[in-house]
C-alpha cells in the first residue's frame, strides 16, 4: 500500500513539473519577440534611423522598459532550463542496448561505459522503453544512452536527457573498438574526468548538439591527463579518446578508443518514451541543397519542420 502511494506521489510530481515546464516554454516566443523589438528600437535610437513601421505604435511603452533591460544580454529559454544543474551536480548516466544484442554491440556498450564517467551499463533484457524511462526517473538518472546495431555493426545512438528532454538521435559510422586500434596496448583506460575539445560547432544547431554532448561529462580537474575530442567536419562528428603524458619539451599522445563518427538526424523536446513530443529539428535528406549545407558549423538558426508531414524517423525497437 505504501509503495502504491509513493508511486502515485511521484507521478503527480512528474505531471506538475512537466506542466510547469510546458508553460514556461509557451512564454518563450512572446519574450523573444519583445526582446527583438526592444533591440530594434535600441538600434534605431543609437543610429538615428527612423523607427520601423511596426514599432511606432508601441515605441513609447518599449522605450520605458528599455532602460531597465540594460543588464539583459539574451532572454533565457527552456534549453537553458534543461541543464540548470550542469556543473553543480555530476551527471548520472545509464547505458543499454537494443534487444538481443550481438557480441560486438555488447563490447561496444562496455567500452562506451568507460568513456563516460559516472555511467552504468545494464542489460536490456525484456525491458521496454517506458519501463527504462520510469526506472531512470525513479533513480535520479540524468541521461539514458541506447545503442543500436544493424547486422552486428553499431549504427545508432540515442541520448535522452531526464527529466524533460531533449532526446537526440545519432547515426554511427566507422566504429572501431579498443582492440581494433593499433596503439591500444600502449594505453590504459583512465578513470579521470576528461578534458573536452569541441571543434567547429559554430551554428545554433551546433551549439545545441555541443551542449547535449558536453553535459554528459562532469567538470574535470586541471591535472587530468585524459582528453575527449568531438571534431565536426561536414556534419559528421569524429570522436577520439586519448591520454597524454608530459615529457621534457614535448607531449606524448596515446589513443585509447573506441573511435567512431556520429551524425545527428533528429532532436525531440521530450524524453525517449514520449513519442508525441515536439520535434525540435529533423535532418532534411530529400532537398536539393541538403548536401551543400553545413548545419553544425553554418550560420543562422534552425527550427522544426512547419508542415505536419514529417520524414520517417528510425524505428526504435521496444
Amino acid at each position: 500500500m505504501r509503495q502504491i502511494q509513493t508511486s502515485q506521489t511521484q507521478l503527480r510530481r512528474q505531471i506538475r513539473e512537466r506542466r510547469q515546464y510546458v508553460y514556461a516554454k509557451s512564454l518563450e516566443a512572446q519574450e523573444r519577440q519583445t526582446y527583438e523589438r526592444k533591440q530594434q528600437l535600441k538600434d534605431a535610437l543609437a543610429t538615428g534611423k527612423p523607427l520601423p513601421t511596426e514599432l511606432k505604435k508601441d515605441a513609447k511603452a518599449l522605450g520605458q522598459e528599455l532602460a531597465f533591460d540594460e543588464a539583459q544580454v539574451d532572454p533565457t529559454s527552456h534549453i537553458d532550463n534543461e541543464y540548470t544543474r550542469a556543473g553543480i551536480q555530476d551527471p548520472k548516466i545509464v547505458i543499454t542496448t537494443s534487444r538481443d544484442p550481438s557480441s560486438k554491440l555488447l563490447q561496444f556498450a562496455k567500452e562506451t561505459r568507460l568513456v563516460f564517467p559516472n555511467s552504468h551499463r545494464i542489460n536490456r533484457g525484456n525491458y521496454v522503453i517506458k519501463e527504462l524511462a520510469e526506472a531512470c526517473r525513479a533513480n535520479d538518472v540524468t541521461d539514458l544512452i541506447i545503442l543500436h546495431e544493424h547486422r552486428g555493426n553499431p549504427d545508432a545512438m540515442i541520448v535522452s536527457h531526464f527529466p524533460h528532454g531533449p532526446t537526440v538521435f545519432f547515426t554511427l559510422n566507422n566504429v572501431a573498438l579498443r582492440h581494433d586500434i593499433a596503439t591500444y596496448k600502449e594505453s590504459t583506460v583512465s578513470e579521470q574526468y576528461p578534458h573536452l575539445i569541441f571543434e567547429n560547432f559554430t551554428s545554433k544547431l551546433g551549439e545545441r548538439i555541443r551542449d547535449v554532448l558536453r553535459y554528459l561529462f562532469p567538470v574535470p580537474k586541471e591535472d587530468s591527463k585524459r582528453v575527449m575530442t568531438f571534431a565536426n567536419e561536414d556534419d559528421f562528428i569524429s570522436f577520439r579518446h586519448h591520454v597524454f603524458v608530459k615529457i621534457p619539451r614535448q607531449v606524448q599522445l596515446a589513443e585509447v578508443g573506441p573511435r567512431f563518427e556520429m551524425k545527428p538526424y533528429e532532436i525531440r523536446q521530450g524524453t525517449i518514451e514520449q513519442t508525441e513530443a515536439e520535434r525540435e529539428w529533423v535532418l532534411a535528406h530529400y532537398s536539393r541543397t541538403a548536401k551543400k549545407r553545413s548545419m553544425l558549423s553554418g550560420s543562422g538558426s534552425y527550427s522544426a519542420p512547419r508542415n505536419s508531414r514529417q520524414p520517417p524517423a528510425k524505428k526504435i525497437k521496444r
